[in-house]
């Protein structure tokens, strides 16, 4: 779905948090492997800071961003969580979902791509409402 060598930021909390996740989850069976291999990808080739120093724009775990949809002109807020969140609340994109691992680590103004049954669908990230580290809350 993300832009081949689009450059990524992830926080080292982040990084080390979701390298765990993902290896209890090969662990299990009925696990979709494809989004495992993905989110894998993503780690190996992500630039990895120390939370304080991750800038601002960045969509890192927990961050709450306002996307915007480029054919339709919808704009809509998402919050990406771990998997497992309690909170079931609308808009809780999921970091193991396909557009979960395409805004991990993606910046204010980048735009993800990828092909639907419709037609090509693109994603505008307009802004990052919310981002954990740039509040001071580095462990959430």
């Amino acid at each position: 779905m993300k832009p081949l060598m689009q450059h990524i930021v992830l926080t080292d909390f982040d990084h080390n948090r979701l390298r765990g996740l993902l290896q209890v989850l090969r662990k299990r069976s009925g696990v979709d492997l494809w989004n495992l291999d993905a989110l894998e990808l993503e780690l190996r080739r992500a630039e990895n800071v120390p939370p304080e120093r991750v800038p601002g724009d960045v969509v890192t775990m927990n961050a709450r961003v306002e996307l915007h949809d480029l054919a339709s002109g919808a704009r809509f807020p998402r919050k990406l969580v771990f998997p497992g969140t309690t909170d079931t609340h609308e808009g809780r994109i999921p970091v193991l979902s396909p557009l979960g691992i395409a805004l991990l680590g993606c910046r204010v103004g980048q735009v993800l791509q990828w092909d639907t049954a419709e037609g090509v669908q693109r994603l505008r990230i307009e802004s990052v409402k919310y981002q954990p580290e740039a509040a001071g809350d580095f462990f959430l």
